[in-house]
């Protein structure tokens, strides 16, 4: 059996990458998921009102599980075998360490548009492709249907 991370930040792309899975078991892959978040370092500012890291890693604790709600919950809906992963830093490098600490053999991801800041900055789905020890699956929005209603059909499934 696959063990498959499936980063996600809480929108509604994030879930295109969830539903990618799902296609793939109900085709008869046997896969389990790790459902993964990853927070931005703290800011001077925050490390300064916090006084306390431990205080600002149980924040970005609670806010990564809060973003992976509705991915977990549509997983766990179908049956599926599925963990979570949180960390504090770099996306594409925190992830590449989520993939090695689980023992993953793929991630399943979303392809956000490529736009001025991906050009310039690089985007974290090309940074996983370039950095990944393992195969990276990306999915792409359908071209004929927004990813509104793509969701809605996502979460009809589940009972969401």
């Amino acid at each position: 059996m696959i063990k498959i991370l499936i980063p996600v930040d809480g929108s509604e792309h994030a879930l295109l990458a969830v539903r990618h899975a799902l296609r793939l078991v109900s085709a008869g892959l046997k896969a389990r998921f790790v459902v993964a978040n990853v927070q931005e370092t703290a800011t001077l500012y925050e490390l300064m009102v916090a006084h306390d890291p431990a205080v600002l890693e149980q924040v970005n604790e609670a806010a990564g599980h809060d973003l992976m709600r509705s991915a977990v919950h549509l997983l766990q809906a179908a049956g599926l075998s599925v963990t979570q992963d949180t960390a504090t830093g770099d996306p594409a490098n925190m992830l590449v360490e989520m993939v090695e600490r689980n023992g993953c053999e793929a991630v399943i991801m979303t392809a956000h548009g490529g736009g001025l800041r991906a050009a310039v900055l690089g985007s974290v789905s090309q940074e996983m492709v370039r950095l990944s020890p393992v195969p990276v699956t990306l999915v792409k929005p359908p071209v004929d249907e927004p990813v509104d209603d793509a969701v809605d059909d996502i979460a009809g499934e589940a009972g969401i």
